[in-house]
């Protein structure tokens, strides 16, 4: 049994998709980190960046439990736990791995700034929307070009790269993106979307999840967020 501590955030959904797809016994714990759940003693023990998703796996190496958080992380240890959506061959492997860096270093981190300052920034600052809108774009562009030789992000297997972008990729209008505009990437996006386990796992927690409040926003984004915990 895997325990699974996590929130319906994009982060969260690669990794109950991951174990949607590989078919792993899980349970899922909600760590609601607009009311700061993430900052608990106990949680901080599992990750202490104070980030979802951390999993524990019960049944770790050689019996072990092992827990484990950066949802990369948790990604490769999971694809190798299964033999599923990681390639064996060396090629092919670390195509996959540097399409999954390619989204932890990049998709993940510029999207999330495109969404903080187009929906939840205070102030609306016209430069840092311009600097992460024409970022995310260009992302985009990256994607749409790669999906125009490749079925999918690291080749003609689906991976656990196409895993953990896709669900960065669900809020496209939010980052001010026209899907249409990306042809490759809506048929790729489409392609996914339809999955039986990925219909699954966007849905693991999602209606735990409301609107942030004003209260939320600073254990989010204001000082609660930069405290000693």
């Amino acid at each position: 049994m895997i325990d699974v501590y996590s929130w319906a955030t994009p982060n969260g959904h690669k990794i109950h998709i991951m174990l949607e797809e590989t078919g792993l016994e899980y349970s899922v714990h909600a760590v609601d980190i607009g009311a700061g759940d993430q900052f608990t003693p106990d949680f901080l023990a599992i990750s202490p960046n104070n980030k979802i998703p951390a999993i524990i796996d019960n049944a770790g190496p050689e019996g072990t439990p092992l827990a484990l958080f950066e949802s990369g992380a948790i990604l490769l240890y999971l694809a190798e736990k299964t033999g599923k959506f990681l390639p064996a061959d060396p090629v092919g492997r670390y195509e996959t791995i540097q399409w999954l860096m390619f989204q932890m270093g990049g998709v993940g981190p510029m999207l999330g700034q495109t969404h903080h300052f187009r929906n939840y920034a205070p102030e609306k600052i016209e430069y840092a929307i311009n600097r992460y809108s024409n970022e995310a774009r260009r992302l985009y562009g990256v994607m749409d070009k790669q999906l125009g030789v490749t079925q999918y992000l690291a080749g003609n297997e689906y991976t656990i790269a196409d895993i953990a972008t896709f669900p960065w990729t669900r809020s496209w209008e939010n980052q001010g993106i026209v899907l249409d505009e990306f042809p490759n990437v809506k048929r790729w996006f489409d392609e996914i979307a339809a999955r039986p386990a990925v219909k699954r796992g966007v849905e693991v927690l999602a209606r735990e999840r409301k609107p942030f409040t004003d209260k939320e926003k600073e254990v989010l984004f204001g000082a609660t967020q930069y405290a000693k915990h």
